[in-house]
């Protein structure tokens, strides 16, 4: 039997749903905005149907989510141990620091032409892009946890023998993964933006190349189908990375 509070959270968030759907509605019959550029909820239902019986949505679906996923991933296994390299190494985090800070502030958008111009269009470029937004954050979020994890934890690291392998793998990466997760959570979104605004601009296919197609043809009902898909799969990338926190070797830190 569901506790009160879990119907809470599922009924809540459905009335709030039901309540945008009745808004989109009055505002669509109203006839303020021209049916061409204001498709109604009806609409939208068909264009669904259409996109799921030609499978189009699904194909397009597949490759951003392909593309986030390599360069997200590529992301990952550098950055984080380049961040511990920088956060365990004051002589290193002093040296790279500000260029790193420099590039994390530089939109991984500036990169579009170089993109085109070295990878050409296709799936290199987005994942050049996507990698380029996530690497910085992930190392400068790593290297600060590293760097900040109390001393204690070395003192009694060392007073239990561990070596420096021990200490990285039992000490280190516990006290720092609440940190890194949280920053995974944020670049994962970010990524997730990149890649539909890579395509939009230098794609040839994805789910940003099919938002400008059907602004292009006129199919409003299918572009607002795309911008659906896009939220509800953002939300379920960010649902996914949140189950890391459930961890119990991570879980630890969220609760202090």
């Amino acid at each position: 039997m569901k506790k009160p509070g879990a119907i809470r959270s599922v009924a809540l968030p459905l009335l709030v749903v039901a309540a945008m759907i009745v808004i989109w509605t009055v505002i669509w019959w109203s006839g303020i905005f021209h049916e061409s550029a204001f498709p109604g909820p009806l609409a939208v239902l068909r264009g669904f149907r259409e996109e799921a019986r030609t499978g189009q949505l699904f194909t397009d679906l597949i490759t951003s989510l392909f593309r986030v996923t390599c360069g997200f991933g590529l992301a990952v296994v550098t950055g984080i141990p380049a961040g511990l390299w920088m956060g365990q190494n004051l002589l290193l985090r002093t040296a790279f620091l500000p260029i790193v800070n420099f590039f994390r502030n530089l939109s991984p958008l500036a990169w579009i032409p170089f993109a085109i111009l070295w990878f050409g269009v296709g799936d290199a470029s987005p994942i050049f892009l996507i990698f380029l937004s996530a690497f910085f954050p992930v190392v400068l979020a790593t290297m600060a946890a590293a760097a900040n994890v109390p001393t204690i934890y070395s003192r009694v690291a060392r007073d239990f023998g561990m070596s420096d392998s021990e200490k990285l793998m039992r000490v280190t990466l516990p006290a720092i993964m609440p940190q890194v997760v949280t920053t995974l959570r944020v670049t994962a979104g970010v990524c997730w933006l990149v890649v539909v605004a890579a395509e939009m601009i230098a794609g040839r296919d994805g789910l940003g190349f099919a938002v400008m197609d059907s602004r292009n043809g006129l199919r409003t009902d299918i572009l607002v189908v795309e911008m659906i898909v896009i939220g509800l799969v953002g939300v379920g990338i960010d649902r996914a990375l949140e189950q890391l926190t459930k961890i119990p070797s991570i879980r630890w830190g969220y609760e202090r």
